[in-house]
């Protein structure tokens, strides 16, 4: 199979490193971007030219446009991009600092928005591509501790539901990646990672999700390298899913989650269906 090009985001640690290395270990290209270039030190090392390496920081809309111009102007054609950077803030939502708050939505939210508008033009001008946005199972489920990264999840699955209408016509094709728990480092992020704790807060039953302290690596079914080499699948289908769940957790969690919401929808149907004008009413299929 002839060899393909890939453009990464947050390349530093969990999906994106793994999918660096297992990339450039079967003979493909990577442009990797991350914050700090030196973490890919080994593999430039190791891989060479294959290894195409940018400092990027989602969160700069201008820097975002400049690095993917460099990129399919050094590389000649981009195959797959893979919108994979973001991290999550453990806390209650009025825990949060404003600078949490804004960091989390820069980067999950606008930075990923801010890559699928980049390298649209691009794809179109070769003739299509693909594009993965790593969202999550908590695109579709909330729990306590993670308001604020749910938002962002919840609305890159919204973007990407409208965007990929989009630009199919143009043999551009989306998929929203919506793993379930692994071990990516998600859970072991450090204080920086937390939000300043209120009493009112301390020793109740919610405690250790506000604090992330409620799962452990061992409890996390998803393996990491499988993860991956599954997103290096889906990419390279002839026919990839608007959605994929990866784990057992994240479907059955979505699944039990989807069927209860369509039981409470059920149950709207006579009162929804009552506010419609008279004469105009829609009945169901």
């Amino acid at each position: 199979m002839a060899s393909s090009t890939w453009f990464i985001t947050g390349t530093s640690t969990g999906f994106g490193r793994e999918l660096t290395e297992q990339l450039l270990r079967r003979g493909d290209t990577v442009a990797a971007t991350l914050r700090t270039p030196a973490r890919l030190d080994d593999l430039a090392a190791e891989h060479g030219d294959r290894l195409w390496i940018r400092t990027l920081d989602v969160t700069d809309a201008a820097a975002v446009r400049r690095v993917v111009d460099e990129a399919f102007a050094d590389l000649g054609r981009v195959d797959v991009v893979i919108s994979n950077a973001g991290f999550g803030v453990f806390g209650a939502a009025e825990e949060m600092t404003d600078e949490q708050i804004h960091r989390q939505i820069a980067t999950n939210l606008l930075g990923s928005v801010q890559l699928a508008r980049a390298v649209t033009p691009h794809f179109r001008a070769q003739g299509g591509g693909r594009l993965l946005q790593v969202s999550s199972m908590g695109g579709h489920v909330a729990y306590p501790g993670l308001s604020l990264y749910h938002l962002t999840k919840w609305g890159i699955e919204g973007f990407f539901e409208a965007y990929a209408q989009e630009v199919e016509r143009f043999g551009i094709r989306t998929t929203l990646i919506e793993p379930g728990m692994a071990g990516t480092g998600f859970y072991g992020a450090g204080e920086q990672r937390r939000a300043p704790a209120l009493a009112v807060y301390e020793g109740t039953e919610l405690t250790p999700w506000l604090r992330g302290t409620g799962v452990s690596e061992g409890d996390m079914p998803g393996d990491l390298p499988k993860m991956a080499e599954a997103m290096i699948r889906i990419a390279e289908s002839d026919d990839p899913p608007r959605r994929q769940l990866l784990g057992s957790d994240a479907y059955t969690l979505v699944r039990d989650t989807l069927t209860e919401r369509l039981r409470a929808l059920d149950d709207q149907r006579d009162l929804a269906l009552s506010t419609d004008r008279d004469g105009l009413r829609r009945e169901p299929a």
